[in-house]
């Protein structure tokens, strides 16, 4: 009786193990897990600040750009002022027009609806007449 005993026993022990085990591996892969992506959370915000560093940049060399550029002497920037103002009209008189056309052409599409409409309500009431002509000949008959 004694060897009975000491068998499930083992096989207690070693499922015991073999669960253990398992608990081991699975706590060492989220380990793992955890680390890489508190690596890869450490390499965007470095990535981030890199990014945000050549912004900086690129926005100073711009701004130095233009404060090197070469002032223009005050008759060309009068031209200028008069050029940018023209143009400026000419882009208002275009949406101007431009409107106007599309408010003419709806107008037009509404006058031929409309004489459409028209011409369908003529026919409808000759083949009216027609049909009534029809229903008296029939009562006639």
């Amino acid at each position: 009786m004694a060897t009975e005993i000491a068998i499930p026993q083992n096989i207690f022990l070693l499922a015991l193990a073999v669960i253990a085990l398992i608990a081991i591996i699975v706590v060492v892969i989220q380990w793992r897990r955890v680390r890489e992506t508190q690596n890869n959370v450490t390499l965007m915000e470095k990535q981030i600040e890199l990014k945000k560093i050549a912004l900086v940049e690129k926005d100073l060399e711009s701004k130095r750009l233009m404060e090197t550029a070469i002032p223009l002497p005050a008759d060309q920037q009068e031209k200028l002022a008069t050029i940018r103002k023209n143009t400026s009209e000419l882009m208002h008189e275009v949406g101007f027009l431009h409107s106007e056309i599309s408010e003419r052409l709806a107008r037009l599409e509404t006058q031929t609806e409309y004489k459409k409409l028209q011409k369908m309500l003529k026919d409808i009431e000759i083949k009216e007449k027609e049909l009534d002509k029809d229903v008296e000949k029939a009562k006639g008959d």
